[in-house]
């Protein structure tokens, strides 16, 4: 099964993109390791941000590795790099 879900960037991630946001299909039950495994093929530039990135499931930040999502039609993924300022 396949979910419709709305792929945010932010920051470094939209600079590598090219996107700030995109409708992308993925499977409904997936991990957050395999979510990122996805997101890489779809934009093998992310892999800069690999040790760095976090993402965040419906506003709730997940971790990478095997934590067990279910995503539906119109959920929000955001790609969350690590931010800098001062």
């Amino acid at each position: 099964m396949t979910a419709r879900v709305t792929v945010l960037y932010f920051a470094k991630s939209a600079e590598l993109t090219g996107h700030r946001s995109e409708v992308v299909p993925l499977p409904a039950a997936t991990s957050s390791g395999q979510l990122w495994a996805l997101l890489l093929e779809l934009h093998p530039s992310l892999a800069a941000l690999q040790d760095q990135v976090v993402l965040a499931v419906r506003q709730q930040y997940v971790a990478l590795g095997d934590q067990a999502l279910l995503l539906a039609d119109g959920d929000e993924v955001a790609v969350v790099p690590p931010l800098s300022g001062g």
